[in-house]
């Protein structure tokens, strides 16, 4: 059951819908001028419009996947480090390498997450608009508005038949708080009325036959703007007949296309658990994609669509943007802006430790560097033993050039200077 209300989307996503409904009536009113009206067309247009805008959201999210490139293996060889340690000490140091190693690169465990976080409200509200076309079309509302005005004027009970073909359409109206009176709004007709498909508007007819041209000449127009490629209705389900069909497998094909070009250009450890999962969201997601398409409106599997194929086609020329941006350049300018919203946040890290992440990232990269470069140096690594340092608090040891025992020996050198 799907609830639905002509009054606009509330809370977060309202001002979001709002913005997002002013640029699809736009549309609409464009295609208007020249006697298309068609919100299929709308529809796809919206979506490449609406895409485009997020153009820097995604460009920034390339940028940070190209980051994690350089950064992951060091990230990874902390990990295998310290993995099954589980004492406090090893956990202080590892967060500290960690640390050390997003400072070096200047980014965040969470700069991956905020584009995807900036984007996931604009998406809801995206699909808001696009479920409920009469909330935000002026034009189209006015069309169902003709027919609930004359539905009003008919007199008589007029809720009851409209709780009918509700249920009818599988529409709840739980919500609609004025019908527990027995009336019925304007907007709430509409409601019920956006979600009929193709053989509840006979139905209409027959529940108020007074009104029957009315019903007739206006559901003719609803029916004409709700037409794609004139044999399909985007308000109804496409099914399993042809050529309804198309469009879920459309959906899933070219979501399953968008998948592996992401996957392509993001090739990434494979035993890692998190490009294991990746894998698997791009083969399930596909799959579900085109299940829901059967099941919902024509319209939501436009969308998806013309979702996918501007993905692929925005994919294609990020990536050969991409490629021409120097990674060594990407990470000087990564850590010149981490750099100053740290001057402006206050936080900015003293000359030693900053010497220490510099000296403890260096550390891990002429580690990983012999390993690749001198298997026989590997070899004789394994075999060396490590003497603890006199650097120890409690009854710790720290191992030579660690940053535990570099950070102690500032912290005994600032005591000192605090004697002195």
């Amino acid at each position: 059951m799907v609830t639905t209300f002509l009054t606009k989307s509330g809370g977060l996503l309202g001002p979001i819908a709002h913005v997002l409904g002013l640029i699809m009536n736009g549309i609409y009113e464009f295609f208007n001028i020249f006697g298309i009206q068609n919100i299929a067309l709308c529809i796809i247009v919206f979506t490449f419009l609406t895409k485009a805008l997020m153009l820097p959201l995604t460009i920034k999210q390339q940028k940070f996947t190209k980051l994690s490139s350089r950064m992951n293996p060091e990230l990874q060889k902390i990990q295998a480090k310290y993995k099954g340690k589980r004492d406090q000490d090893s956990i202080t140091r590892q967060q500290a390498e960690t640390q050390a190693v997003y400072h070096k690169y200047g980014a965040s465990p969470t700069a991956g997450c905020l584009p995807l976080i900036i984007t996931l409200p604009i998406m809801f509200a995206l699909y808001q608009v696009i479920n409920n076309i009469p909330a935000y079309v002026d034009a189209i509302k006015s069309v169902y508005d003709n027919i609930a005005i004359a539905i009003q004027n008919t007199g008589g009970d007029v809720a009851t038949p409209m709780k009918v073909l509700a249920d009818n359409a599988k529409i709840s109206i739980v919500k609609f708080n004025e019908m527990d009176t027995n009336v019925i709004s304007n907007n709430h007709i509409i409601d019920i009325l956006s979600k009929f498909k193709s053989t509840h508007w006979d139905q209409l007819s027959d529940s108020f036959p007074a009104i029957k041209d009315v019903i007739v000449v206006n559901a003719s127009k609803i029916k004409h703007a709700n037409s794609f490629f004139g044999v399909l209705n985007i308000a109804d389900a496409p099914g399993w007949k042809f050529p309804g069909l198309l469009i879920p497998f459309l959906a899933m094909a070219l979501q399953f296309v968008q998948g592996k070009q992401i996957a392509v250009k993001n090739t990434t450890n494979k035993d890692n658990p998190t490009a294991n999962a990746m894998s698997s969201m791009n083969t399930i997601m596909p799959i579900m994609s085109g299940v829901f398409c059967i099941m919902l409106p024509i319209g939501v599997g436009i969308y998806w669509i013309a979702s996918s194929l501007f993905a692929i086609a925005q994919q294609y020329f990020v990536n050969k943007y991409m490629d021409h941006i120097n990674v060594e350049e990407l990470i000087e300018k990564s850590a010149m802006k981490a750099s100053k919203r740290r001057e402006k946040m206050g936080t900015v890290p003293n000359n030693s430790m900053q010497e220490l992440a510099k000296k403890q990232t260096k550390s891990i990269e002429g580690t990983v560097t012999e390993k690749i470069d001198s298997p026989e140096k590997n070899e004789e690594e394994k075999k060396k033993v490590y003497e603890p340092t006199n650097f120890k608090k409690s009854n710790v040891s720290y191992k030579s050039g660690s940053i535990a025992a570099n950070a102690n020996l500032l912290q005994k050198r600032n005591s000192e200077k605090g004697d002195k």
